[in-house]
């Protein structure tokens, strides 16, 4: 358990020499970013994710058989609009590689610009959120988490992907002390899981409850107080800012 609790504690506060610095929980706040939006766009905007791609590729998949409740059209625009801002992010990274500080400063800005654009959606649209407001919250929301996604890869945290928990929790449990395995990165993996659980947690209270736009609003806020600290983080070039070793 110390040593569990103590990797916990290092993703949360991490050592600032480390080869990653300060971005261990940057991208913990990001992950809790994911579980907000997933929580409004498949509660309110029609069983679909605008970060969560595997699940957009089965519900496709449903709605191709002919199950009821999945949009296709839905599915294949979020697929397409996080494509989009994968593609945005992947050009952000090759032209700022060589600082990391200032590739999450650049893709912060610009994924909170689709965040705040999809809030002011809520606000001026009102709920429930259908037709043309239902296909821009999809797109603005996917849009963003595409650009998140494609720096997250970049940066290559350990195991803070910030919106795929499969492989984490895997490795949880493939790593365990139970199967001879060292156990040592437990404790990130748990934080991890445990950032889009409470994500997910907040933005389903909030929707159930009647505030469907607060999980966004939330979000938004968490992406302005990163974007902040992305911005001061990326005046300086401590070595967590320099690229990474190519395998």
């Amino acid at each position: 358990m110390p040593v569990l609790l103590r990797d916990a504690w290092g993703t949360l506060v991490p050592d600032m020499t480390d080869r990653h610095g300060p971005l261990p929980p940057l991208m913990l706040a990001l992950t809790v970013v994911t579980g907000l939006v997933d929580a409004v766009s498949y509660l309110q905007l029609g069983r679909v994710f605008v970060a969560n791609m595997t699940g957009n590729v089965v519900f496709s998949g449903f709605a191709f058989a002919g199950a009821a409740g999945f949009s296709l059209a839905a599915s294949l625009i979020a697929l397409a609009a996080f494509a989009t801002g994968a593609l945005l992010g992947g050009l952000l990274v090759h032209r700022t590689h060589a600082h990391r500080g200032r590739m999450l400063q650049y893709a912060l800005l610009a994924e909170t610009v689709c965040v705040a654009a999809a809030m002011i959606v809520t606000l001026v649209s009102g709920t429930p959120f259908v037709g043309g407001a239902r296909f821009t919250l999809i797109v603005l929301l996917a849009l963003g988490l595409g650009v998140q996604n494609a720096v997250s890869r970049a940066l290559a945290v350990p195991d803070l992907t910030t919106t795929v928990l499969t492989l984490t929790i895997t490795g949880i449990a493939a790593d365990s002390h139970l199967t001879g395995g060292g156990g040592n990165k437990a404790g990130r993996r748990v934080v991890s899981a445990c950032a889009m659980l409470l994500g997910a947690v907040v933005g389903a209270l909030a929707v159930l409850n009647g505030h469907p736009t607060l999980p966004v609003l939330l979000a938004t806020v968490i992406l302005i107080a990163a974007s902040a600290a992305a911005t001061v983080l990326a005046r300086t070039d401590a070595p967590w800012t320099r690229p990474l070793a190519k395998k």
